[in-house]
């Protein structure tokens, strides 16, 4: 019979990054993709993507080096938010709550079993857009920015673990996720896994870290809706100094049509050309790629993509020092 399913997580709200370069960091993500700034406090800068209905979706925060501050997940409800709480206690990961971050009410603070922070949170704040960011689209947020090639909404977080399958079946059975696609190999284990709560192919992705490490981060994706946008910010990635990692190109995996760049501050940004496909059914079953499948699975349609894409991440391990480059 089919475990009872979970519906206490809503969606990924929003994602803090760690850039030793904030100015730098803060120049990208508001000239080139057109994200919007919302707040600032202390070391932190507060983003938000002209479809972002909440605060923030993006908190970047000076630190010594790149990599993650948090991921925050958005409850369904409160009562949904004190049974997630309650299971996270069982496993002995929760840090606690914590009540003060700008844009948000309290939130419980936990971690993978990896070490990557996250937060779980119900009350938000909506971006409330000044006179002159006013849309009359009532069911858009702000006008669309005329700045850079403006991303439109965030999309996912992937992160690298230094063992998968503690990880995927935290997301699974603490928290709610449904695994919709991964990546196995001869020996049974799990190299990816791409899971959600919501009807996209995946919130977050999990990948296994060849160099060891743990609660390192892969990237943070945004979202365009088309895929000539990612034509279009490449000429603008090249003419600015911005390094393009990969792509465009298609995975199999998702079937989203991607484009890979490391901000200035070192950490990898993902942009979605599209969405690839949506899950509506309650009865999903997980598609598996095996080896034999790898090659269509990372690449539909492009490029390959580098081995450092495999072995990068922040913050940085080992003789890693050197963001890769395209």
């Amino acid at each position: 019979m089919r475990k009872e399913p979970i519906f206490d997580v809503a969606q990924l709200a929003h994602v803090e990054m760690y850039s030793p370069k904030p100015d730098e960091t803060l120049w990208f993500f508001k000239e080139l993709l057109g994200m919007e700034e919302s707040h600032r406090e202390g070391q932190s800068v507060y983003l938000r993507a002209y479809e972002d209905f909440y605060h923030h979706t993006l908190k970047i925060t000076e630190a010594k080096e790149a990599g993650l501050g948090h991921v925050a997940w958005r409850a369904t409800s409160q009562q949904a938010l004190e049974r997630r709480v309650s299971a996270i206690k069982e496993t002995g990961l929760g840090k606690g709550w914590f009540e003060g971050e700008v844009g948000q009410g309290a939130a419980y603070q936990f971690t993978t079993p990896d070490g990557h922070n996250m937060e779980l949170l119900w009350e938000v704040d909506y971006y409330k857009a000044p006179p002159e960011l006013r849309t009359p689209l009532l069911n858009r947020p702000q006008k669309k920015p005329t700045r850079g090639v403006p991303v439109r909404r965030l999309d996912h977080v992937n992160l690298m673990n230094s063992e998968m399958k503690p990880n995927v079946d935290f997301m699974l059975n603490t928290l709610g996720f449904n695994l919709r696609e991964h990546i196995q190999l001869k020996d049974g284990n799990d190299v990816a896994a791409w899971m959600s709560v919501s009807p996209l192919v995946h919130d977050i992705a999990m990948m296994g870290d060849p160099l060891g490490g743990m609660g390192r981060m892969h990237h943070i994706c945004y979202w365009y809706g088309y895929p000539q946008h990612l034509m279009d910010i490449s000429d603008l990635f090249v003419e600015n100094g911005i390094k393009i990692e990969a792509g465009p190109g298609k995975h199999g995996v998702t079937q989203a049509y991607f484009l890979y760049v490391i901000e200035p501050g070192g950490n990898r940004v993902e942009l979605f050309g599209d969405a690839g496909y949506l899950i509506f059914d309650p009865d999903w079953k997980p598609i598996t790629w095996r080896e034999e499948d790898l090659e269509k699975a990372i690449i539909w349609y492009g490029s390959q993509l580098p081995q450092e894409f495999f072995q990068y991440g922040t913050p940085i391990i080992g003789d890693k020092k050197t963001a890769p480059i395209g």
